[in-house]
């Protein structure tokens, strides 16, 4: 089973379709619910909003998540039922096949509902017609640039080999960073700050600051920082800090900033690799957007 821990929760829906082929007469017959068995259609209907609750004990690499909203359209054509099934959710994966398996569910019941006077039945072809949520809601950025400030007494004096860095340097790149700039500074705030101000005088879209935003003596990132935030992004602050809660409790003692340094989005986040993990995986590509709209996107 694929791990989805690291994914966000978002409005995820999907519509799926599946055609039962049947005879003229078959078809008019279900048009005035003149069916030995009964009305087909309300059964059906029912049959698939069942089916997409319990995809999870048919399919079984499906996670189990809540499903918020199953929409069922019958559309009769002169030989054939259209069955097109709609699914909505808030989590961290879709309901593709939460989708499918309602609308196949639906034509297997009509189909069982039906055979009794149309043994030439064929059910057709049951497929994805669109989703929407996560990240293929978010419009591909074309190029852009960003910095990582490392801050960190031991790294700048190379007792320690940085692993943070590397991880947001990694992680950039493949969110579609070009030419990812690593910079290593000790915990001093006028070298933070002078390694920021440079990185937004090199037109750096993205400035992630690590380290240096816990309580410790030594922490002074915030202090260095937030002199030079332009625009608070506090919407930043907290999917970041909900996210990193959510995995490790200590986040709480975290001092996480974000804002604008003129056009720049700068973001600042504890040093440690799982944080280098928790904001690529709370912040990209949606970060992402702020670009968008700073050179004149749609706010949509």
């Amino acid at each position: 089973m694929r791990d989805i821990t690291s994914k966000f929760s978002s409005k995820r829906t999907a519509i799926a379709r599946a055609i039962l082929h049947a005879s003229p007469e078959t078809v008019q017959r279900v048009r005035a619910a003149d069916i030995p068995k009964g009305d087909p259609l309300p059964v059906a209907k029912v049959a698939a909003i069942q089916a997409a609750k319990k995809t999870t004990e048919w399919i079984p690499y499906c996670h189990n998540i809540p499903i918020e909203h199953v929409r069922v359209d019958f559309e009769l054509d002169p030989d054939k039922i259209t069955v097109d099934v709609e699914v909505s959710t808030i989590a961290k994966t879709g309901v593709e096949m939460e989708a499918i398996t309602a609308a196949a569910a639906a034509v297997i019941t009509l189909y069982d509902m039906l055979k009794m006077i149309d043994d030439e039945m064929e059910i057709g072809s049951v497929r994805l017609l669109s989703k929407t949520g996560g990240k293929s809601d978010f419009v591909r950025v074309g190029s852009w640039c960003s910095t990582v400030v490392v801050v960190s007494d031991r790294a700048s004096r190379g007792e320690y080999d940085d692993v943070s860095g590397k991880v947001l340097a990694e992680g950039l790149t493949s969110h579609g960073a070009v030419g990812v700039e690593r910079v290593v500074v000790p915990d001093e705030v006028e070298q933070i700050r002078q390694a920021v101000q440079n990185a937004v005088n090199g037109k750096s879209d993205v400035i992630i600051v690590s380290g240096g935003t816990g309580v410790g003596p030594r922490d002074v990132t915030p202090e260095a920082v937030q002199p030079m935030i332009q625009v608070p992004l506090p919407g930043i602050v907290q999917a970041f800090q909900s996210y990193s809660r959510d995995r490790i409790p200590t986040a709480i003692l975290a001092r996480p900033l974000a804002g604008l340094v003129e056009t720049s989005i700068v973001v600042a986040i504890p040093g440690s690799p799982g944080a280098a993990k928790d904001a690529l995986g709370s912040l990209f590509p949606s970060i992402l957007h702020a670009k968008h709209v700073l050179t004149g996107g749609s706010h949509e």
